[in-house]
C-alpha cells in the first residue's frame, strides 16, 4: 500500500477508511459497533502506508466513533465487527449504556448550542428592527385652521338713549338690537312703543330705551 500522496485532513482519512474497509466502516447509514483493540489492528494493517501517520488515524477513529451515527448504532444483541466485517462479540451492557449518555449528553449540548445561537440572531435583529422604525419619518401634524374672527362692527360712540319727547315720524334713529344697533326711521310713536322701519326693510317696535339718536 505504498503511496507518496499524504492525507492529513480528517474527512478525506475516514474517506479513505471507507474505501479500504467498506466492512468495517461505513460510509453512509447505520454504522457497526468495532472490535474492542481495533485501532491497533488498523496501525498494523497501514504500518507500511505512507498516506496516514498513527496519529492521524487515531484522531480519525475518534471522530468517527464519536458520531451520533455510531454512537446509535451500541445497542443491546449487536456484533461487534474487525476491519474484514468479521463478528468479535456482542455488546456489553456498560459499553451500551456508556454509549447511550455520550449520546445523550451530546445532543443536549448541541442543542444548547443552538438556543444559545437562535437568541443571539434574535437580539441583534431587536437593534435593527428598532433603528429602521426610528428612521420611520413621522407624519406631520395637520396644521389646525383658525376660524376667522368676526370683525365687530364699530359702533357710534356718541349715541345716546333718546327721549320720548324728542322722536317725532321720519326721524332717523338708531335701534338697539342684540349687541349692535341698527339704522331705521321712525314711521309712528305710540305712547312709549316706536315703530321703526329698519334699513334691511324689516319694521319693528321697541321701547323707547332701546331707541339711540
Amino acid at each position: 500500500m505504498e503511496s507518496t500522496e499524504k492525507l492529513t485532513d480528517t474527512n478525506a482519512i475516514l474517506a479513505y477508511l471507507y474505501e479500504t474497509f467498506p466492512l468495517c466502516f461505513v460510509a453512509e447509514g447505520e454504522t457497526k459497533p468495532l472490535k474492542i483493540g481495533l485501532f491497533q489492528d488498523l496501525a498494523e494493517r497501514l504500518a507500511d502506508d505512507s498516506k496516514v501517520s498513527k496519529t492521524q488515524l487515531r484522531v480519525a477513529l475518534r471522530r468517527y466513533t464519536s458520531s451520533w451515527r455510531y454512537l446509535k448504532c451500541i445497542k443491546a444483541g449487536v456484533q461487534r465487527v474487525d476491519l474484514d466485517g468479521n463478528p468479535c462479540g456482542e455488546l456489553d451492557a456498560e459499553h451500551i449504556e456508556h454509549a447511550q449518555n455520550t449520546l445523550k449528553e451530546s445532543q443536549e449540548r448541541a442543542r444548547a448550542k443552538r438556543m444559545e445561537q437562535a437568541k443571539k440572531e434574535q437580539a441583534a435583529k431587536k437593534p435593527a428592527a428598532k433603528k429602521a422604525f426610528n428612521k420611520q419619518p413621522r407624519a406631520a401634524k395637520p396644521k389646525r385652521q383658525e376660524k376667522p374672527v368676526a370683525k365687530k362692527p364699530k359702533i357710534d360712540e356718541n349715541l345716546v338713549p333718546a327721549q320720548l319727547d324728542n322722536l317725532k315720524p321720519n326721524q332717523r334713529v338708531n335701534v338697539k338690537l342684540g349687541m349692535t344697533p341698527v339704522k331705521g326711521v321712525i314711521l309712528d310713536i305710540n305712547k312709549e312703543d316706536v315703530h321703526v322701519q329698519l334699513d334691511s326693510g324689516l319694521s319693528v317696535k321697541v321701547r323707547c330705551e332701546h331707541i339711540l339718536v
